[in-house]
């Protein structure tokens, strides 16, 4: 029976799942940086020794006592300061983990004070829990307690190298010896590692609010690493097919070859070096004079990736996948790497174009006229006046982004949200639609949302017309691109109005349901929401339907809530496993990686010798094997670790089988007449 939302038992049940959620959390960070390596690992490996505690208290039939569920908040919050830790190791820039080493040693103490403390505020013998698993927490306890009185420090050599670097400044005399042993133990010799540094320096730098003299002095401190680097391996960014010929192509200026190279080319040959494929942008093939990141980590040229963002698109352009956010971060590295090799090639380095301030707008005064009619249509009392309003604002909304900007810059966003709640559907569809278009700008969404918009849009996502549901689910998904709006939205109750789109829209409206679900399960809160809305049973279906047509979304989703506990228990009771292996065996690449980190998390819960016993019986080693050969990056360390479970799981039924056959002639022999047991015994060894 469910418990009333707010009774103890409920509040016990809520802080359990929290609890759970974050050490599920915390077990998907795993890779972090080497300057304190050992301490990350040491606090993840003791954290997630805690999660058989929750798992026992969330089967538990037993009410954990009032005094323990204050104990076991506190733990959660302590716990949520520990995944904050984690993540900055995970993320955070090498150089800054090093310089800052006393702030961070602090951050160490401090965390593991907290949870040693929360430990030692849990009465165990209050709780329904094993004696196995009261010993284990118990070992953490004093794991804890011995740690809070000693923080390794990192290596004092790299410290004091990087120390000495960062305070010279731009002065040179830099010892060579010096650079190569940062290079080596920041682990900073490829572009790719350099890249990654410069994206998590200035993530760093900027989000501490202070982007000035600290980015420019250790963005300096990096290109001083490159530049050794570079030194030392002249090659480093070419394309390997180029490294052992002169590969050039004929002078062409639409193929974005430099007009005005230092040296002149000899009248026979007409050729230029041809610029690695690292130096150009993914959009333009051209050489990049602005090189700014985005969310995934890719670099474009900062004029193509801003057209793409104005033309509405919400992906990375090169690897598809959908961008947290829309930010754009100067890649300084490359600049450097791309200056320096047009250099050595004899060509004049491109340079960034000068700034200029973005125009508001460039609507004509007609234009700008029209919008404000329109907006005083809108507070009209007669609702064919809204009606006609809001449908031309949907219009002009969906043309341009000078448009979206000047509709809401006239203020028409709080009236279109008041439309919402309006009767008239037709009226309703427009206005939700007009919010959608509007919401494609970027800075538009912090507007709709601070304009009370997102109930308003649940509304029309549970009661408008078809086309207005759609679209409702669309603009969610617009909305939920920014990850405090994640939040917001699965509280709102959008996500069962989004699982019921799911299961009964068009296939227009499913697809807006998926993109909406996908992007808001993206935040850990929002996962058992999907599941207890019934998503789950829905997506299976999806993956099974004969025409496939909604097999990629429906598995991306499952993929992101299989790490969920109740999400686990769902699929293994859906019988999914036959489904998966063949999605393994036969799908795309995509859809195969997917699977496979779904059949992961099946395979690492309560019922894990269940799911691959089953997977065996399905031949899954086969289809396994080949997707960690030639899947993707994702499906191949997917696949490596199911066959390392499944190899595990093979030899401990072949020593049960042994055991049960030695045990079965034991119990024959002792059947045995004695005088025969007797002569069994006696004769000689074969």
């Amino acid at each position: 029976m469910e418990e009333d939302k707010g009774s103890p038992v409920a509040e016990a049940e809520e802080v359990v799942r929290r609890l759970l959620g974050t050490i599920e959390v915390i077990a998907e960070i795993s890779d972090y940086r080497n300057a304190y390596k050992k301490q990350f690992s040491n606090l993840s490996r003791r954290v997630k020794l805690l999660a058989p505690m929750f798992e026992e208290l969330k089967d538990s039939r037993e009410p954990i006592p009032a005094d323990a569920v204050r104990s076991l908040a506190r733990l959660g919050d302590a716990l949520d300061a520990a995944s904050e830790l984690l993540r900055f190791g995970n993320d955070g820039s090498k150089i800054c983990l090093v310089l800052e080493r006393d702030k961070v040693t602090k951050w160490f103490q401090e965390v593991t004070a907290r949870l040693e403390q929360a430990l030692d505020g849990i009465p165990l013998n209050e709780l329904d829990i094993s004696d196995e698993v009261r010993e284990q927490v118990e070992l953490v306890h004093s794991q804890f307690k011995r740690a809070k009185e000693r923080i390794d420090m990192p290596d004092d050599k790299l410290y004091g190298d990087l120390s000495c670097l960062y305070d010279k400044g731009n002065d040179l005399q830099i010892k060579p010896e010096i650079l190569g042993r940062l290079a080596e133990n920041l682990q900073l010799s490829t572009i790719s590692d350099l890249t990654q540094e410069s994206l998590a320096l200035h993530e760093m730098v900027i989000a501490s609010g202070d982007p000035e003299q600290s980015i420019e002095k250790m963005s300096m401190l990096l290109k001083k690493i490159k530049d050794y680097v570079q030194m030392q391996n002249p090659e480093m960014g070419t394309p390997s097919n180029q490294k052992t010929k002169d590969y050039v192509l004929t002078q062409n200026p639409e193929m974005g070859t430099p007009s005005n190279p230092k040296v002149s080319i000899s009248e026979g040959e007409n050729k230029v070096p041809v610029f690695p494929d690292d130096f150009r942008c993914p959009i333009s093939l051209e050489l990049m004079k602005d090189p700014v990141i985005v969310s995934t980590g890719q670099t474009y040229e900062r004029a193509f990736i801003e057209k793409w963002l104005d033309a509405g698109h919400t992906t990375c352009p090169k690897t598809q996948q959908k961008l947290r956010n829309k930010s754009l971060t100067p890649n300084y590295v490359l600049r450097s790497l791309i200056a320096q090799w047009c250099e050595a090639n004899g060509m004049i380095p491109p340079q960034p174009p000068s700034k200029q301030n973005k125009p508001t707008s460039a609507c004509s005064p007609a234009e700008r006229a029209n919008i404000d009619k329109l907006i005083r249509k809108l507070s009209s009392s007669s609702i064919d006046d809204q009606r006609s309003a809001a449908g031309e604002l949907r219009l002009l909304a969906k043309r341009n982004v000078d448009n979206r900007i000047c509709i809401a810059d006239a203020g028409a966003i709080p009236l279109l949200v008041n439309l919402l709640s309006t009767a008239d559907q037709r009226t309703q569809e427009h206005a939700v639609t007009a919010l959608l278009n509007l919401s494609i700008y970027d800075e538009n969404k912090a507007i709709i949302t601070s304009s009370g918009a997102i109930p308003g849009i649940v509304h029309v996502l549970r009661s408008g017309s078809m086309e207005a549901r759609e679209n409702a689910a669309a603009t969610l998904f617009s909305l939920s691109v920014v990850d405090d709006n994640k939040i917001t939205i699965g509280a709102s109750g959008a996500i069962p109005a989004l699982a019921l789109l799911l299961n009964e829209g068009s296939q227009r409206g499913k697809k807006d349901a998926a993109t909406a679900l996908f992007n808001l399960c993206i935040f850990q809160g929002n996962k058992s929401r999907a599941v207890r809305a019934g998503v789950v049973p829905t997506l299976m279906k999806l993956v099974t339907e004969p025409d496939g047509w909604m097999v990629d979304e429906a598995l991306a989703i499952l993929a992101i809530l299989s790490s969920n506990t109740e999400c686990k228990a769902v699929i293994g009771d859906l019988q999914a496993i036959p489904v998966l292996v063949e999605v393994i065996r036969s799908s795309s690449p995509r859809n195969k990686e997917n699977a496979a980190a779904v059949l992961l998390h099946l395979c690492t819960g309560e019922q894990e010798q269940q799911h691959l016993a089953e997977a065996q019986e399905r031949k899954v080693m086969g289809p396994l094997l080949e997707l960690a050969s030639n899947g993707t990056e994702r499906g191949k360390r997917k696949a490596a670790e199911l066959l390392v479970r499944m190899t595990r799981f093979l030899e401990q039924q072949k020593q049960a089988q042994a055991q049960i056959m030695s045990q079965a002639e034991l119990n024959h022999q002792s059947q045995l007449p004695s005088t025969v047991a007797d002569e069994v015994l006696l004769l000689p060894p074969p």
